[in-house]
């Protein structure tokens, strides 16, 4: 509602485009110049540039250090003329976007892309959490409507501080550090020259998937996202990232643990300490590593009201709304589907993956 208001060009129904707020150099011939070669890149990709949007912000809230590395906010609008939707136009649109950002990576013509997609939106910066919403005016505007939100409120600690950096990800948030990063980025470049999917094609101009650099939460971040636009459900995805300890588990079903070992030979484990929060648009979930020192704890109100956060007391929630609460456990998932309206539980999640295709004889045929 908010963008259909406020754009001077016509979009197409919900789902049909994607939209993103996109970090520009801040000088206005710089940035003209990034944006037209921008709009080549998404056009030679088959794509439709739809249009930009200004978004509007107030600096005047900022810090200094912030304020000086300010770049200017624009929204890039996009859609296929095939006419595409949700995550098949997210597919579409996901070449073009990782082709700009490999040009535009740093010096003076740098651009980042906080998101781009169908079905989900970012706003994030170089904010504490009260300036989020005093810089960015659209988080007032009763036009934002949302079933779920994903908010965090901290800055990668093993990287510079910068406005890219600052969390959300395009489908993550995450609390605590991936400490085997740096393997896990050897392994996926060692990957690349054997990586296809069907579903993304001229997949080989998105490599480097694994932004050299960048935080140990954005390369995560860039992982998960080719393994969910590969083909897989993003809770999929988040368990192949981040499996439960299952090598020295005796008692742990054989159809789980054949879904586990059957994407062990596919991906390696990122191993934490971390809690992961996720979302796609549609599911919105956490999921705890193996080693379980991270605290995630969850209310459900009887109004329908999930809250999950790091601790308990983030938000004021009267006692008597609450019918159950509880903790996220050491390899465990915590999901929400809000096309089905319910908490999905760990086991029923697990087991569903794990049936959905003979992965035990899949190991016997192909393991050597």
């Amino acid at each position: 509602a908010l963008f259909r208001a406020t754009v001077e060009f016509e979009l197409p129904p919900a789902g049909g485009y994607v939209a993103g707020l996109t970090f520009l150099p801040a000088e206005d011939a710089l940035r003209e110049k990034v944006q037209s070669r921008i709009e080549a890149i998404f056009t030679e990709e088959g794509l439709s540039v739809l249009g930009w949007r200004d978004v509007p912000v107030d600096p005047e809230c900022l810090g200094k250090t912030a304020r000086a590395a300010m770049p200017s906010f624009r929204q890039l609008f996009v859609s296929s003329p095939g006419g595409e939707t949700g995550v098949a136009l997210d597919r579409r649109t996901y070449v073009a976007r990782k082709r700009a950002e490999h040009e535009h990576r740093s010096g003076e013509l740098e651009a980042y892309f906080a998101s781009l997609s169908s079905r989900t939106f970012v706003y994030k910066g170089m904010l504490t959490t009260p300036q989020l919403s005093q810089f960015f005016a659209d988080l007032t505007d009763p036009r934002i409507e949302s079933a779920l939100l994903l908010v965090h409120s901290r800055f990668s600690t093993n990287t510079f501080p910068s406005w890219p950096l600052a969390h959300p990800y395009r489908y993550i948030a995450h609390n605590g550090e991936i400490n085997t990063v740096q393997g896990n980025e050897n392994w996926m470049h060692a990957r690349e020259a054997m990586a296809a999917s069907p579903h993304l094609p001229g997949l080989e101009q998105a490599f480097p998937i694994c932004t050299p650099g960048a935080s140990d939460t954005a390369r995560f971040d860039e992982v998960l996202e080719l393994l969910h636009l590969g083909g897989r459900p993003l809770h999929h995805a988040v368990l192949m990232m981040i499996p439960e300890a299952w090598e020295n588990n005796d008692t742990m079903d054989p159809e789980r643990r054949a879904f586990y070992r059957f994407h062990a030979s596919v991906m390696e484990p990122w191993d934490g300490p971390a809690s992961i929060t996720f979302t796609d648009g549609t599911v919105i979930g956490a999921v705890l590593d193996r080693n379980g020192l991270r605290p995630s704890r969850y209310w459900v109100t009887d109004d329908d009201l999930v809250i999950m956060a790091s601790e308990v007391g983030v938000m004021s929630v009267d006692p008597a709304k609450v019918v159950s609460k509880g903790r996220l456990q050491p390899g465990k998932m915590f999901l929400i589907d809000t096309s089905q309206g319910r908490i999905v539980d760990d086991e029923e999640i697990k087991n569903a993956l794990a049936s959905e295709h003979p992965y035990a004889e899949w190991l016997d045929q192909g393991m050597v």
